[in-house]
């Protein structure tokens, strides 16, 4: 059912939304001129810098889904960010010398100088796509959550947050983005210490915050390092060293939402600086927000926990023909939540192993139910799933009598992929949800309102660099580039205003047509890997290999893009490792095609 907020919350919630906007809106009135609008008057101190470049990496997502992703699987996801502090040392050795040595608008301006114009625009294109879609999804985010949780429509929640980002980034460019970002980072970190601190004072007295760490560690949530080389594991020391790092280079060192974000320094030495805060400062700060998560975790072995944190979801079900089977399941967990609770309590007393593998246990059939939760309200809203999967049920009773046969594994198979991804499903992946459902029905009045401005804070702050960085490409690596005549200051200013609006409109188009496909943070990371290293592969070959031209980058990138784009949907290796597949694999084509150039005779 959609929650009502307290009039505290909407005062704080408003009020910290409107300060944001009206602040940046009137701090960066009246700039005229391409140098003040698109690069922030190169005014910015550090701390500015390295927090606008966490505020643009700290979406919505971070906060909603990095929480659920703790809740569900633990620790274990920092470890995708250990790459970071050595690709902030390797940008800032390579990247910002000669970003500012050229003094450039844009990262892809340096192509072309280095190459031709066709591979800057192709990399600019690339950036469009990737960062355009990403931009959708970080307003999605906390309007799909928020739609559910305040019974608003999607498209009025997407249109609302696209609105408020589009006001003050129209009006102040790339300094209003800088100076908001600051406000929105003192926001996220009150209000996610806020929700720590909460959580740990609503865990049982008795239990102290070392208890309840043990607790989390007993059921696996507190293995931060994986140290194994299983390329089906997402996320280990070596994923997050190697892939990580190929990401962070990417992303940090050509994506121009952050790379326009340090261009605003004073100086070389402040740009260096503030991305040397950023790695200083990001893995804590992720290893915090995934701990309140572990947190919300412990709570719920103390407290009862819906089997799906979507209410809708969990109402539908009920209603329906699978309703019986549901009420049996949610008896089931209250039974073992006794059982957890009883055990978890006798945990913070003792140390004792045998306990400590009784809780996995229980928490490993605990997370069954859920699946079987999921399973139950899949077939509860799709008629045509529950059609197929009843079909492959029969031929796979049929097909018992000789289980060793082919045609009874690939049924099998194929009954068992489909039971797994009803768990993908919207109405079903609740991973997402965890965090806003836990705050809505725990946190005290007041302290809501502040966690939702968090929330939607975060959403403006990255959908506002995507938009500025959008809007930066298209007017100075599209449209001014390709004019036959040079234009002044006011209108290239005029332009990007008018692709500022543009872009802000097509994220928002694009989030009423996003779709919770997975985990939304995964989701973002996946789009990210699929043309990053593709990108970073022209990049290194301008910085470091002077031989190869400019024919050889552009048709070596549009042939990895296929290759890069075909390995993620046949699934050849997990995400991360996409971003060094991708570079390595430009890199040799461009050598290849090289080779097989005939050199110009002089």
């Amino acid at each position: 059912m959609p929650q009502f907020l307290d009039w505290k919350d909407w005062t704080v919630l408003i009020a910290t939304l409107a300060i944001i906007v009206g602040y940046g809106t009137w701090k960066t009135r009246g700039q005229k001129k391409a140098q003040d609008y698109i690069k922030g008057g190169n005014s910015s101190k550090w701390w500015t810098i390295g927090l606008s470049v966490m505020a643009t990496q700290a979406s919505a997502i971070t906060f909603l889904s990095t929480t659920g992703q703790a809740f569900s699987d633990g620790m274990g996801f920092v470890q995708f960010y250990f790459g970071l502090p050595i690709a902030m040392v390797i940008i800032c050795l390579v990247f910002i010398p000669l970003y500012h040595r050229l003094k450039v608008y844009t990262a892809y301006e340096f192509l072309e100088n280095r190459f031709d114009l066709k591979t800057r625009s192709l990399t600019a294109i690339l950036f469009l796509i990737q960062r355009g879609l990403a931009a959708g999804i970080t307003i999605f985010a906390p309007a799909i959550i928020l739609s559910v949780v305040l019974g608003w429509n999607i498209v009025t929640l997407n249109v609302i947050i696209g609105v408020l980002v589009i006001i003050y980034t129209v009006s102040g460019g790339t300094k209003a983005v800088t100076v908001t970002q600051k406000q929105q980072m003192f926001v996220i970190f009150a209000g996610m210490l806020a929700a720590l601190f909460i959580t740990i004072s609503l865990i049982p007295e008795e239990v102290s915050f070392i208890d309840a760490i043990n607790i989390a560690g007993a059921s696996g949530k507190m293995q931060v390092l994986d140290f194994s080389f299983d390329l089906e594991n997402r996320y280990t020391v070596w994923t997050g060293l190697i892939g990580g790092t190929f990401l962070m280079l990417s992303y940090f060192g050509t994506d121009q939402s952050q790379v326009q974000r340090y261009l605003s320094g004073k100086s070389m030495k402040e740009m260096q600086m503030g991305l040397l805060f950023n790695g200083m400062l990001k893995v804590p700060m992720q290893f915090f927000i995934l701990l309140v998560g572990v947190m919300v975790f412990v709570f719920y072995q103390f407290n009862p926990s819906p089997l799906n944190f979507i209410d809708a979801s969990t109402q539908t079900v009920l209603a329906s023909e699978y309703g019986d089977e549901y009420r049996a399941l949610q008896d089931k967990q209250s039974v073992l939540f006794e059982e957890k609770q009883s055990v978890s309590l006798a945990l913070s007393k003792t140390e004792d192993n045998s306990l400590k593998h009784e809780l996995f246990q229980l928490d490993s059939i605990e997370k069954t139910y859920r699946l079987e939760s999921k399973f139950l309200i899949k077939k509860a809203v799709d008629s045509d799933y529950t059609k197929e999967y009843n079909t492959l049920k029969k031929e796979v009773e049929a097909l018992k009598a000789n289980p060793e046969s082919e045609a009874y594994l690939t049924k099998s198979a194929s009954l068992a992929s489909l039971y797994k991804d009803a768990a993908k499903d919207t109405q079903t992946n609740d991973r997402d949800y965890m965090f806003i459902r836990f705050i809505l029905n725990q946190l005290p009045t007041g302290l809501i309102g502040l966690l939702l401005a968090v929330i939607l804070s975060a959403a403006m702050s990255s959908t506002a660099s995507e938009i500025n960085a959008l809007a930066t490409i298209t007017s100075i690596d599209l449209y001014g580039r390709n004019l036959k005549e040079e234009k002044g200051d006011d209108h290239m200013v005029k332009m990007t205003k008018l692709f500022t609006l543009g872009w802000g409109i097509v994220a928002i188009i694009i989030a009423c047509f996003a779709d919770l496909a997975e985990n939304l943070i995964q989701l973002v990371n996946i789009i990210g890997s699929i043309f990053y290293g593709n990108v970073l592969g022209i990049f290194l070959l301008a910085f470091f290999f002077k031989h190869i031209k400019g024919n050889a980058v552009f048709n070596g990138a549009l042939i990895t893009q296929a290759i890069v784009v075909l390995g993620w949907w046949l699934d050849w290796m997990p995400y991360l490792w996409l971003n060094l597949f991708g570079c390595v694999v430009v890199i040799s084509i461009a050598h290849f095609i090289q080779l097989l150039t005939p050199k110009k005779v002089v």
